[in-house]
């Protein structure tokens, strides 16, 4: 059975009626339980991924572990990356036991079990126990997350009945899971600093536990199933051959060459947010900002210019269209992180606050963006290894390019200070977001001369 079309690419400009008649509908969509989950959902997402990343780094750093080894220990969120290699058994495999909460339902609820296990473990090893001890762990509960947002990402697509209802259940997936990098990167820097780390990090496995609640509330979505019953079953020869090509295969089937455009465009996207991502806290450390002023801002300013980019994102693409909005949103995050160059001259709190302000709005719009992008290019019958082959594109690149984050900045310290070599790289992260650019302009004329031949 041949899948069925996935949604529009671009959407047609709406007309003023059709654009009232949405925002009335988004009204009255918001108080659907669904929305509620997804906002739930989200948060679990991204609880556990600063855990791993720039906020275990403030932690190893707060213990006096190196600049090198923090870049490199980051290479835990390859996880992140390579997820499409295992996401075709998501897609088509229930876990046992818990498979009878439905396939999406039951793989969330056993990697929200097991990223609390891995922080868990994490707090207690702690950094007396070793790098690679505290290490594994921070692995364990990395894919474990990632294969959660497998699971996730697949039923934030699968349960919106449309096109529109997708983009309402990105944006409040996008709540969340800001909402939980703001607890992961604010609250627990303020709780570590009364109770430590480690009691801090058991703190947020009880949050991810609780997170469950969502997973069990949540209903399991059937829009795909005549798609996936249609398919042979895995074990045959077949069956394994299109749950591991056949995504592939439906993907560039559909786009041709501008598959490979989107493909490197999205895989370079993220490079200004990503490449110094595991410095960003250190930095603070190193400028002598003190954890309590971090949380407060990052709190406050950083949790109201998320919420507004979020907003501003999703406005964006329904006025505009996405290729514009995706431009945006680069431009955005190339100043965002160039600013943070501006603290290596004053470490002055409203200086600090207003280019964390213009970080957060940045990474809030970039993301909306991108993910509502990449959701519209998926198909059903291959949601969850679709999605997952395009997030880990933007992630490969990224996650592999940061673990040298803390080497760069190391060996640019000698000639140019320790401050200055952070400002030096964080320039230069910036003007990473040129090369997906050129990209974008790339696809959007590949776009309108595909338009202009259909409508011939």
């Amino acid at each position: 059975m041949t899948p069925p079309p996935p949604v529009s690419r671009e959407p047609e400009a709406p007309s003023a009626a059709r654009r009232k008649r949405s925002a009335l509908e988004v009204l009255r969509e918001l108080r659907q339980p669904k929305v509620a989950v997804m906002l739930a959902l989200g948060f679990s997402s991204g609880l556990p991924f600063l855990l791993t990343a720039n906020t275990f780094g403030y932690w190893l750093r707060d213990e006096g572990t190196s600049l090198i080894a923090i870049g490199f220990i980051s290479w835990v969120g390859f996880a992140y990356a390579f997820k499409v290699y295992w996401s075709p058994l998501v897609d088509r495999i229930d876990v046992p036991l818990l498979g009878r909460l439905g396939r999406r339902r039951g793989w969330m609820l056993f990697c929200q079990i097991l990223v609390a296990i891995g922080l868990i473990g994490m707090a207690a090893v702690g950094t007396a126990g070793g790098l690679a001890a505290i290490g594994a762990f921070a692995l364990l509960t990395a894919f474990a997350s990632a294969t959660q947002d497998i699971a996730i990402d697949a039923w934030r697509i699968e349960a919106a009945a449309d096109a529109d209802e997708v983009g309402l259940m990105t944006s409040a997936a996008q709540v969340g899971y800001r909402s939980a990098l703001l607890v992961t990167d604010a609250l627990i820097i303020a709780a570590a600093a009364r109770v430590g780390w480690p009691v801090s990090y058991v703190a947020m496995a009880v949050l991810m536990i609780l997170c469950t609640a969502a997973t069990l509330f949540a209903k399991e979505p059937t829009r795909a199933d005549t798609v996936l019953h249609s398919k042979p079953p895995l074990w045959t020869l077949r069956g394994l051959g299109d749950a591991i090509i056949g995504p592939f295969v439906d993907f560039f089937a559909k786009h041709k060459t501008a598959g490979l455009v989107m493909l490197l465009m999205v895989a370079l996207y993220r490079l200004p947010d990503f490449v110094m991502g595991p410095m960003y806290n250190p930095f603070y450390h190193d400028l002598g900002i003190s954890k309590d002023t971090v949380a407060w801002v990052r709190g406050s300013f950083g949790l109201v210019a998320t919420f507004v980019g979020i907003a501003a994102a999703g406005i964006s693409a329904v006025r505009i269209g996405m290729l514009p909005t995706l431009v945006i949103g680069l431009v955005l995050e190339g100043f965002g992180t160039a600013a943070f160059a501006l603290l290596s001259l004053s470490a002055d709190t409203s200086l600090f606050a207003a280019v964390m302000t213009l970080d957060s709005f940045a990474q809030a719009f970039a993301g909306v963006a991108l993910v509502t992008y990449m959701s519209s290019l998926t198909s059903l019958g291959y949601t969850a290894t679709q999605y997952a082959m395009l997030s880990s594109t933007y992630a490969i690149l990224g996650k592999f390019a940061k673990g040298f984050s803390g080497a760069t900045v190391d060996a640019l310290t000698p000639s140019h200070g320790l401050l200055g070599a952070y400002a030096t790289a964080f320039v230069a992260t910036g003007l990473t977001a040129i090369p997906p650019m050129v990209l974008l302009v790339v696809l959007w004329r590949m776009q309108r001369r595909s338009a202009h031949v259909t409508n011939s």
